[in-house]
């Protein structure tokens, strides 16, 4: 994508911490190694206490409080807690940007989430690569605030609209946020099967073969959108999701609308 390419040049990526760069290294290892992620966040106070913080939220409803890293990783798991460390520490790489409303890009990042590892539990696909790529699918927001800040009031018009702001960064770009963050993942050496997942996402049907993970951040997005800015019942949420996208994931619509969770259940703790 030519475009793209051009785009990124003479972009200041923010630096990857050490703690983030070592955590994305063990995404690439079959067995899941504990000391490693352990030693990675351990080294890391700040990150540490917010990962408590988190796994103390509701979400997780836990039997007993979280008092320390080994609880988390313990009551919450290794998984789960490297993706939470990951999200939190590409967080912390990024300063709000003139024309974003911070909270309510975190705030849809962590919804968009939710919604992807529920969906990915649903379809029994990989539940903590979901999670983490539908956190990162709206970084390259922040990316084009940054190279094009002319570009942001248009791309932020109101009201925000289920599916919207891709369009609009279409229109004006010729790429989406999420092809953006695709390209700063492939840089940042994240799997590629993220990297697949968020190059996908603005339109996964017309990717050959279907990329699955980009057609759940894709759909996560949308239920994250509705949820957060026009919330409609369970009925037209589902109803309102792309016919095709249902078909290739092989969403049952009668039970997806019998168990989607609200919104809120996705957005109780901040990650930054």
């Amino acid at each position: 994508m030519p475009h793209l390419t051009e785009f990124f040049e003479n972009v200041q990526l923010p630096t990857m911490p050490d703690v983030a760069r070592e955590l994305v290294a063990t995404m690439q290892d079959d067995d899941i190694p504990f000391e490693k992620v352990r030693s990675a966040i351990a080294r890391d106070p700040a990150l540490t206490a917010k990962l408590i913080r988190l796994a103390n939220s509701a979400r997780f409803g836990l039997q007993r409080q979280v008092a320390s890293l080994d609880d988390a990783l313990t009551l919450v798991g290794l998984n789960q807690v490297r993706t939470l460390a990951l999200a939190a520490s590409t967080a912390g790489m990024f300063k709000d940007m003139p024309g974003v409303d911070a909270d309510a890009f975190w705030k849809e990042s962590m919804a968009t989430a939710g919604y992807a590892q529920w969906l990915a539990r649903t379809l029994g696909s990989d539940v903590q690569q979901s999670w983490l790529a539908g956190f990162l699918v709206r970084i390259g927001e922040l990316i084009i605030a940054q190279k094009a800040p002319e570009q942001i009031p248009a791309i932020e018009q109101l009201p925000h609209h289920a599916g919207g702001r891709w369009e609009r960064e279409k229109l004006l770009l010729g790429f989406t946020e999420a092809q953006v963050t695709a390209e700063l993942a492939r840089r940042w050496r994240f799997p590629e099967t993220i990297v697949r997942a968020l190059e996908t996402a603005e339109d996964p049907v017309a990717a050959t073969p279907f990329c699955r993970l980009g057609g759940i951040v894709h759909v996560a997005m949308l239920l994250a959108e509705i949820g957060l800015e026009e919330p409609m019942s369970p009925e037209e949420t589902i109803a309102s999701l792309p016919q095709e996208i249902r078909q290739a994931l092989q969403l049952d619509s009668a039970w997806l609308v019998t168990h989607l969770p609200p919104v809120a259940d996705f957005v109780d703790v901040p990650i930054r």
